[in-house]
């Protein structure tokens, strides 16, 4: 298995991290969800050091087609950074929900507001 991690300093860019949550309500999140050998996509935000990003979690090698990066295009560029790493182990919790699937304040109607910096919300 295998993480990549990816992120933007959006300083001096056209985009805050609410146009790019915003982007992602538009049906991007959709696009990954048949991505072979995805086993999870997380996007994520940094309010405190006005970064964006995203951890993509694969069984193998990803492959060579993804859906389009649309961070980058409204972004202007390619990742600030971008790290992958082989993953030595793994262990998932007991948790609830059963499923990550559409959660975070993407899928909320109440998105917090500007200047909010509380962890639970800015993941």
């Amino acid at each position: 298995m295998w993480v990549d991690i990816a992120w933007w300093d959006l300083d001096g860019t056209p985009q805050t991290v609410d146009s790019l949550r915003e982007h992602l309500r538009d049906g991007v999140v959709d696009a990954w969800r048949d991505v072979p050998g995805l086993r999870l996509k997380l996007w994520m935000a940094d309010r405190q050091h006005n970064r964006w990003g995203a951890v993509m979690l694969w069984e193998a090698d990803r492959p060579a087609e993804l859906p389009p990066n649309r961070a980058a295009q409204l972004i202007g560029g390619p990742p600030t950074h971008r790290t992958r790493f082989e993953v030595e182990a793994t262990v998932e919790g007991a948790h609830i929900p059963a499923r990550l699937d559409g959660l975070g304040p993407v899928f909320t109607a109440a998105a917090p507001t500007p200047g909010d910096k509380s962890p639970c919300t800015n993941t």
